[in-house]
């Protein structure tokens, strides 16, 4: 699954995506300058991502409103990391549509446990997403099938009820 970095610090960027290679995860892109966050995500099309709170020119509320109203449809885990760790920036991220909240410094096995559980919740929302498509495209063959017999039927039947047929009878 793929994770997005979003932080102004590149050393912070380095550092997690370090530890996300050290335990499996290689599909990773860090970005430093927040005002690319919402055009990286389009194209990356992540399955996490990391967004730090407190950058400069577009900061971490900003970007995660954006990326909510973006994404309104579908399940995207956004993990704020922030070194405020005060209940208002808490509730207020939180509010905005973050997923989780972590405090800077990370705890390393914190971090690593919050983000298997929310890759494991995407991935089993995008299964579900792909099942229910698969089931309606599956019901819309069906019915398209069921009207095709339905107007073979009623030819048939205005067939056995014109006067030619009546007569034979």
């Amino acid at each position: 699954m793929k994770i997005l970095i979003v932080d102004d610090d590149k050393m912070t960027v380095t550092l997690l995506q370090q530890l996300l290679r050290t335990h499996g995860y290689n599909r990773l892109m860090g970005i430093t300058d927040s005002r690319s966050a919402i055009e990286t995500c389009t194209a990356f099309d992540p399955d996490l991502v990391l967004l730090d709170l407190i950058m400069p020119e577009m900061d971490g509320f900003a970007v995660l409103e954006a990326l909510r109203d973006d994404v309104s449809e579908r399940f995207l885990p956004i993990v704020v990391l922030t070194g405020d760790a005060t209940e208002e920036t808490k509730a207020r991220a939180l509010e905005a549509g973050a997923t989780d909240f972590l405090v800077k410094p990370v705890s390393r096995t914190e971090a690593l446990f919050r983000m298997r559980n929310l890759l494991e919740a995407r991935r089993l929302n995008v299964l579900l997403r792909n099942q229910r498509a698969a089931l309606e495209e599956a019901v819309r063959e069906r019915t398209a099938e069921l009207r095709q017999k339905i107007a073979e039927l009623e030819a048939a039947n205005q067939r056995l009820q014109t006067p030619a047929a009546l007569s034979r009878t």
